[in-house]
């Protein structure tokens, strides 16, 4: 095997042997395999086009199988297997559509014409012939380019995947998915090509993110700042990690009235600000943090856990029994839910300890998305022009097990009090419960949401600027951001398809980036390293 898709790759190269993820190899050539067949079929979608062949079962497919190889989703051999064959399926099935309306399907592209193994052994082999590795011969800046809109891709089907199961979608964004898996193949594309579709990645997504906003807002309603104690309350309890929101409202809905509490983890805090979730009398709190404590947390939560997408590492023996996963998560041993019917887990909570008694806890505030803080605009530019506010930070991003990222808890703690912290994604747990204080009643610390909330970060952030007359690169704004996994790497393009400069990455710099391709990053964004909270301050306060 030979990875190197997550900031945490081995030595900071890749992983060869097991994934820092714990993913094992015969998951990794599978991965592989299953991305290797979504790029044949995306060559036949793209032919499929030319013609007139649009497909929605194609389309969703696409996402759901790339999605599937992004880190610590889906790590169970069988139902990799399960869709290696779907898309020998989807396959066929569309280039049988694009022969009808008079398509081309005869290409020269072994992804689009290989017939997958019948064995498992087989299927491992077969991908290990097509992963990063498999070409000796390919220019490394060449492959470095490639490897980033494919994992910006990746981020871009997880946000499609999430939309479309909130009735929102665009084929604009398909087509692009379907483009840049097929421009991996072409081995004629030159740096300067790959550069303009790595950039036009970053705008797909900004439509994806946008997709998926509207999909929340419209079914949820838009988040308003609310409360959220950490505390926990007696009776039995279910605990949902991850990101979907869907998955939490039927999980709401299902174990109303069973005297079963559910709290929220990680990426799901953001969701107490949504009126039509926090309307549940049952729906309280939130527990735990993210990264750094999960497995202790997972296995000392004396109810059902739900993982509704990757937001852990390899399950622990000490809690896989009362985990389950839904969506396209899966790890083996870990139960499946796989049509949104909860009863396995309510009955498994219902079957637990639950908590024997309340336990109080601080207070966090969230839902500070962009209506919520546009709404007090006028206080903020006035708090600006009085030079009350003089910065603002956005310190969002991934978490991560790796060491080094107390960096961005140490540099909230020491950015000035005349200064506002803006937040999203699991990097904020890190210090999302530090009270910051507030300037003239604008709290210091604003919990805009998920990581696909940075589609809300990017509103606001125009929005001041056109306030102010001038560019977003003109504001006094400094992004320092966290990185984990290919989410992140598709919110890093859309900033760059927004001309936004001055970056500052961490905790290191991706394995997949090469010294050339960096350059390039540098020389026209000002991407740059993380050093120390104290360093990074001074330059930026000047």
């Amino acid at each position: 095997m030979f990875c190197y898709q997550c900031e945490q790759a081995a030595k900071g190269e890749g992983c060869v042997k097991i994934g820092a993820c714990g993913k094992q190899p015969d998951v990794a050539s599978l991965q592989d395999l299953l991305l290797y067949m979504v790029k044949g079929l995306s060559l036949i979608a793209v032919e499929g086009r030319k013609v007139g062949v649009e497909d929605q079962d194609v389309n969703r497919f696409t996402c759901e199988a790339v999605f599937s190889t992004l880190t610590n989703v889906d790590f169970d051999p069988n139902r990799l297997t399960e869709l290696i064959s779907r898309g020998l399926e989807m396959r066929s099935y569309l280039a049988g559509k694009v022969l009808d309306a008079g398509g081309n399907t005869d290409v020269a592209a072994n992804a689009a014409t290989f017939i997958p193994a019948d064995t498992l052994e087989g299927l491992v082999a077969q991908g290990e012939e097509v992963g990063i590795k498999s070409d000796p011969d390919i220019n490394e800046d060449i492959q470095s380019l490639q490897e980033i809109l494919i994992y910006g891709l990746k981020g871009v089907c997880a946000y499609a995947d999430h939309a479309r199961i909130l009735g929102q979608s665009d084929d604009m964004v398909y087509a692009f998915v379907h483009e840049g898996l097929f421009a991996t193949l072409n081995k004629n594309l030159e740096v300067d090509e790959l550069l303009g579709l790595v950039l036009k990645c970053g705008e797909v997504n900004l439509r994806a993110m946008e997709l998926l906003d509207t999909g929340n807002t419209s079914r949820y309603g838009h988040p308003v700042p609310t409360s959220v104690p950490l505390g926990v309350r007696n009776g039995k309890a279910i605990l949902v990690s991850g990101h979907d929101l869907k998955d939490l409202e039927e999980i709401l809905k299902q174990s109303e009235g069973k005297g079963i509490n559910v709290y929220t983890h990680g990426e799901m805090l953001p969701c107490h600000g949504y009126p039509e979730l926090k309307k549940y009398s049952h729906f309280y709190g939130h527990y735990g943090t993210a990264w750094q404590n999960q497995a202790k947390e997972f296995a000392a939560f004396p109810g059902a856990i739900l993982m509704t997408t990757n937001c852990i590492q390899k399950p622990s023996e000490s809690y896989k029994d009362n985990l389950f996963t839904t969506g396209l998560v899966g790890w083996p041993g870990v139960r499946h839910v796989a049509d949104k019917d909860f009863t396995p887990v309510i009955e498994k909570a219902l079957a637990m300890d639950g908590f024997s008694e309340d336990t109080e806890g601080k207070s966090v505030m969230t839902g500070f998305a962009r209506n919520a803080v546009m709404g007090v605009a006028d206080k903020v530019i006035e708090a600006v022009k009085a030079g009350a506010i003089k910065r603002f930070f956005l310190v969002a991003g991934c978490d991560g097990a790796k060491p080094g990222r107390n960096y961005y808890t140490e540099i909230v703690e020491q950015i000035p009090d005349d200064c506002v912290v803006l937040t999203l994604a699991c990097g904020k747990f890190r210090f999302f419960d530090k009270d910051l204080g507030d300037i003239g009643g604008i709290p210091r610390l604003l919990d805009i949401g998920q990581c696909n909330d940075a589609y809300s970060a990017v509103q606001i952030a125009v929005a001041l600027a056109n306030a102010f007359e001038c560019g977003v690169n003109d504001l006094p704004l400094s992004m320092i951001l966290s990185w984990y996994e290919q989410k992140a790497v598709a919110i890093l393009l859309t900033l760059f398809h927004l001309g936004i400069k001055n970056i500052k990455l961490g905790p290191s710099l991706p394995a997949f980036i090469t010294p050339n391709v960096l350059n390039v990053l540098v020389e026209n964004f000002n991407v740059a390293p993380i050093t120390t909270p104290e360093e990074d301050l001074k330059e930026i306060l000047g």
